[in-house]
């Protein structure tokens, strides 16, 4: 993975190459993970692995050679008949736009092609045009828009209902 310099960076500097790696997520991983979101959250992903290890969905971390994932995203096979649905994916905040997660998404539609699938789909808030962005230069398009909720917990720890609204994307494989 080439990681060029950021905005702003001085003339001469150079990009640096590291190896990355995509395996599982483990309920080891998930002490590290805290930058993907709260301790809810978290709670959520682990309950995702039980249903990983069952062959439900695929849990993937990418990792540096530390073996620390510095992106997390899910697959799940059983939400769409004929498509795998990518969802949870999140990216080490410092490490946004070093194609990490071009990586992520590689490796979860690879998973989805070994299942003998040939679509993949994902919702991503309308609010987030970055990751639209990301998802529309790998080739997904958008073909609606749908309301979505789930709990967050916020930095007081009290937990509250975030109501947005998604475009829903899918890419052939």
């Amino acid at each position: 993975m080439n990681a060029p310099p950021g905005r702003g960076a001085p003339p001469g500097d150079r990009a640096v190459t590291v190896p990355l790696t995509v395996r599982e997520l483990t309920p080891a991983d998930l002490p590290g993970c805290g930058w993907s979101g709260s301790p809810l959250h978290l709670t959520e992903v682990e309950r995702q692995l039980a249903r990983a290890r069952r062959g439900e969905v695929d849990y993937l971390a990418v990792c540096p050679p530390s073996g620390e994932p510095v992106a997390i995203g899910g697959v799940d096979h059983l939400a769409r008949p004929d498509a795998g649905l990518l969802w949870q994916l999140a990216v080490l905040p410092a490490l946004r736009c070093c194609g990490i997660g071009s990586v992520l998404i590689a490796a979860a539609e690879d998973r989805i092609r070994d299942r003998g699938v040939h679509r993949a789909e994902l919702a991503v808030e309308v609010g987030n045009p970055r990751a639209r962005a990301l998802y529309e230069r790998l080739g997904y398009r958008a073909y609606g828009r749908r309301p979505e909720a789930w709990d967050e917990q916020g930095p007081d720890g009290a937990v509250r209902r975030h109501e947005t609204m998604c475009t829903l994307m899918r890419k052939e494989l």
